[in-house]
C-alpha cells in the first residue's frame, strides 16, 4: 500500500526560495513511494492546525520554513501524542535547529534525506503546557526574532537580527528570579536566560557548549546575571564571543528539568516565536520524543 506524506511549507520564509524548488521536492517524495499532500501556510498558527488535521492520516509529516514553522509542526504532534516521523527542509533566515543536526541547506538534498528514511530520536522540550523544539529564552534580545519584520529577514538574512538587536544595547532590563534545577538553586537579577537543545543559537555555534547531545535527555542552560559595572559587562561579552564560561556572571549547566519563578511576568521566546508572559515556568525534557528524518 502506498505511503502518505503531508508536506506543509511557509511560502514566505527565506526569500520564498521554495517556490522554485517545490516541484523537485515533491518529485523526490513521489519517487520514494509517497502520495504527497501539499499545503502552503496562510497565516501564523496555520501549520499547527493543518498538522492536527492530517497527522492521523499520513505516515510522515514534512515541513519547510524557519524554526517557527518546525515548532508549529512538532507542537501539534506532541499535543496529540502522535509518533509520526518528522522531516525538516530549512528555508528560514537562521535555521539553528537544522544547523545543529547538519540538515542540508540545499532543499532537494534535505528532501532526499527524508526519502531515505533514516530516523534520529531527538529530545523535545515541554514548557508549562506547551512545546518547544530547541530553545526557550527570556531577557535581552529574545524578542528580536519575532519582532524583526519578515521582509527585512528575507532581504538581509541573519544581519537583520543583529540590526534589530543592536537597538536594545542601551536598554538592558533585569528580572529577579529564583531558579531551581535538580538540587541547584539560584536567585538574583538576570538579564538573559536560555534553555536549549541545540548546538547553534542565533546563528552562532557553541554558545551552548561544545559537547551537546540532542538526544541525551538533558538541556543546556545559560543564565546571565545583571552586570553592576562596565567591567562585569565586558566579562560577559568576552565569554559569549569566545563561547567560554570564564566569569561568575554566567551560569552554565545541564539539567533535565528546571523551574523559574519571577517577581513579575516575563516574556518568553520559544523557537524564535513569542511564547507568552509568565511568572512561573516549568520546563522538562521529553527525551527522544521526536522521530526526525536525518541523512544516514
Amino acid at each position: 500500500m502506498e505511503k502518505r506524506l503531508f508536506f506543509v511549507y511557509n511560502p514566505r520564509a527565506g526569500k520564498g526560495l521554495i517556490k522554485s524548488k517545490l516541484a523537485d521536492i515533491v518529485d523526490v517524495f513521489v519517487k520514494a513511494g509517497y502520495e504527497t499532500i501539499i499545503y502552503p501556510t496562510q497565516a501564523k498558527g496555520d501549520g499547527y492546525e493543518r498538522v492536527m488535521e492530517y497527522q492521523s492520516k499520513v505516515d510522515a509529516v514534512v515541513c519547510s520554513g524557519g524554526d517557527g514553522t518546525l515548532d508549529e509542526v512538532v507542537s501539534a504532534l506532541m499535543a496529540c501524542g502522535s509518533a509520526v516521523p518528522v522531516g525538516y527542509i530549512p528555508a528560514g533566515s537562521t535555521n539553528d535547529f537544522a544547523s545543529s543536526l547538519s540538515i542540508p541547506k540545499d532543499m532537494v538534498r534535505a528532501a532526499e534525506a527524508v526519502a531515505r528514511g533514516a530516523l534520529y530520536r531527538c529530545d523535545v522540550g515541554r514548557f508549562n503546557a506547551g512545546t518547544f523544539v530547541y530553545i526557550a529564552a527570556f531577557g535581552l534580545f529574545t524578542d528580536v526574532a519575532y519582532e524583526t519584520n519578515q521582509n527585512l529577514k528575507n532581504i538581509l538574512g541573519h544581519v537583520a537580527y543583529i540590526l534589530e538587536g543592536a537597538k536594545r544595547l542601551l536598554d538592558i532590563r533585569a528580572y529577579h528570579c529564583e531558579i531551581s534545577a535538580e538540587g541547584r538553586i539560584l536567585e538574583g537579577d538576570f538579564i538573559y536566560g536560555m534553555i536549549t537543545n541545540s548546538r547553534s543559537v542565533g546563528g552562532f555555534k557553541h554558545l551552548t557548549g561544545k559537547n551537546v547531545d540532542m538526544s541525551d535527555g538533558l538541556f543546556e542552560v545559560t543564565l546571565i546575571r545583571k552586570p553592576k559595572n562596565a567591567l562585569e559587562l565586558n566579562e560577559i561579552i568576552t565569554s559569549l564571543l569566545l563561547a567560554e564560561d570564564k566569569t561568575d556572571m554566567i551560569h552554565s549547566f545541564k539539567t533535565s528539568s528546571i523551574t523559574i519563578e519571577s517577581e513579575e511576568e516575563i516574556s518568553w521566546t520559544l523557537d524564535g516565536e513569542y511564547g507568552g508572559s509568565h511568572q512561573q515556568v516549568v520546563v522538562e525534557n521529553r527525551k527522544q520524543a521526536m522521530a526526525l528524518f536525518l541523512e544516514g
